[in-house]
């Protein structure tokens, strides 16, 4: 199969791209700005769907392992963390509205991972979420990260299952987890019970965790894409409040996260290799015969599984603090 960009896709095809950017970090606004070069790039490049990484917008919480953030009621983490909230995307406030409108005059779907501050929640803590805009520049989801991993549970909060949900887009139904909750097999799971046959796997950053990419691709048998962020030492804005002790540490080496962003075929195949250490928007076509042909020999939710031995009960209600009854 050709992995060149067909400019007329057929009923079974399917043109995607990797946004592969860094964030202007912790800048919500020049963030975004970014982000819709990138989906307008992608869309030029007739894409019909496009990804970035994990909390690209407004970036991921660097500081925390470099700035002994588990200290208790240190003066620099409440400091970095209001900054975050500050620079957090709230949604019901329309802080998307911008790139769902480029979204919907591009009819491009598009995979954004964002530090959301839900009103849902009382709007002073933040989550890792994952947002679907569809091409009519209507959001489809917000998956909050199931659980943060290691220090990062210092300033995300844990999700819920309110977005393990798929979409219909053309031939496929597109699916995405963020980052180590894509090693959570049950997660995996309930995306395949809602049909999922692309699956989108946003990172912060680095290759050594999209290696995963392949096997996520073989036990699906659906298309993987995974998408990071990048991140140099030449990307935090001076201005950054403690830059020497976030840096302190990096010697000589220019990149915190690398990239290594790609897209894998339900055989295991690589349609786009890892992209490393650069900013890159890349477009390919992939092909929904390829999934059919995969599932011949394993469907993980079909005729390879025994729902009356082994059954996964999934709760997607929206977690909130407060019922209120007026």
């Amino acid at each position: 199969m050709s992995h060149a960009v067909n400019p007329s896709p057929s009923k079974d095809q399917l043109n995607v791209a990797i946004a592969q950017i860094a964030p202007v970090w912790l800048d919500q606004k020049a963030t975004i700005s970014k982000i819709k070069d990138a989906i307008s790039d992608a869309a030029g490049q007739g894409a019909q769907l496009v990804g970035f990484g994990e909390t690209l917008l407004p970036g991921y919480p660097f500081w925390i392992e470099r700035t002994d953030g588990a200290r208790f009621n240190d003066p620099t983490q409440k400091e970095l963390h209001a900054l975050y909230l500050d620079q957090a995307i709230v949604i019901e406030r329309g802080d998307l509205d911008e790139v769902c409108a480029l979204v919907r005059d591009h009819s491009i779907a598009v995979y954004l991972g964002i530090y959301e501050r839900p009103m849902d929640r009382g709007g002073h803590s933040g989550f890792c979420s994952l947002v679907y805009i569809d091409p009519t520049g209507v959001i489809g989801s917000v998956h909050r990260k199931l659980m943060p991993t290691y220090e990062e549970r210092l300033t995300w909060s844990p999700g819920d299952g309110n977005g393990l949900r798929t979409h219909a887009l053309g031939a496929f139904r597109v699916g995405g987890l963020n980052c180590w909750e894509n090693w959570m097999p049950l997660a995996r799971t309930a995306l395949y019970a809602d049909g999922e046959d692309f699956h989108f796997a946003c990172w912060p950053g680095g290759e050594r965790n999209t290696q995963i990419t392949p096997f996520l691709a073989q036990e699906g048998r659906s298309y993987v894409m995974s998408v990071s962020g990048l991140m140099r030492v030449s990307d935090f804005p001076q201005s950054t409040p403690h830059l020497d002790r976030i840096l302190a540490g990096n010697g000589d080496n220019e990149f915190l996260a690398n990239g290594g962003s790609c897209l894998v075929a339900p055989d295991g195949s690589y349609v786009i290799e890892p992209i490393v250490g650069i900013e890159a928007v890349k477009t390919a076509t992939i092909d929904h015969g390829l999934v059919r042909r995969e599932r011949q020999n394993f469907d993980p939710v079909g005729h390879y599984s025994r729902p009356d031995i082994l059954k996964l009960e999934i709760d997607r209600r929206r977690q909130t603090a407060g019922r209120f009854v007026d």
